[in-house]
């Protein structure tokens, strides 16, 4: 989980403040082990029209919030693929033994933004492909970097991408990004869903998540569009 780490984190750089995991006095927010567990939404739909694409790349809050502010993109909702819906809750994953991994579920509009393109923001912008089971401060398999293809021309694009990455040494390091087929989708808790502008003030988000925003709209200005 989260907390352990970032509590160390949080006191060299901010002080004594809450771990991301504590309950939010401002917003309202329960602590996740307060929480009921709730029955797994598996939000699968996709309006004709549009496609969906998954994403795993570590704590979800900020690659969420990558996604949300792209032109083309409908709806990007927080939540768990690669396990079972019996353990698509946040506080069974925290084992990091459950096979799920932290995902974004993606809707965008073809026709403003391609799968392509959204693959380069991934790597470029919203995490770091090469580092295996962790990101930041999160360590663990939920943690790792993967994508969920949800059909053969995903994968054949994902691949290629990765290849051309690769080829092109953009990275010092081996890109260890999972390429697996999307099975099911959970969506997480409420209190995850469009989590960093409703806790701007975290010592997270802005430790952590902000930057990437800031990087997207500096690597990608045409692409960026605050939402």
């Amino acid at each position: 989980m989260k907390t352990e780490l970032f509590r160390t984190v949080s006191v060299l750089v901010f002080g004594c403040m809450l771990a991301c995991n504590s309950v939010n006095s401002s917003s309202g927010l329960s602590s996740p082990v307060s929480e009921a567990v709730p029955t797994p939404n598996t939000t699968a739909s996709v309006p004709a029209g549009h496609q969906a694409a998954v994403f795993a790349g570590g704590c979800f809050w900020g690659v969420e919030a990558v996604f949300e502010n792209i032109k083309g993109v409908k709806d990007v909702k927080s939540g768990y693929s690669g396990g079972s819906a019996k353990t698509a809750n946040y506080d069974a994953i925290g084992n990091g033994d459950t096979g799920h991994a932290e995902a974004v579920h993606v809707t965008f509009d073809p026709a403003q933004i391609s799968y392509e393109q959204l693959l380069e923001v991934f790597f470029k912008v919203a995490h770091d492909p090469t580092e295996l089971n962790r990101q930041g401060p999160d360590e663990g398999p939920q943690y790792r970097s993967a994508i969920f293809y949800v059909d053969e021309a995903q994968k054949k694009a994902v691949t290629s991408y990765i290849e051309k990455l690769g080829a092109a040494g953009v990275y010092k390091k081996t890109i260890v990004t999972q390429v697996v087929p999307l099975e099911r989708f959970y969506e997480a808790e409420a209190y995850h869903q469009n989590y960093l502008p409703r806790n701007l003030d975290s010592p997270y988000i802005i430790y952590h998540d902000l930057p990437k925003l800031e990087n997207l709209k500096k690597q990608f200005p045409t692409l960026y569009v605050k939402k």
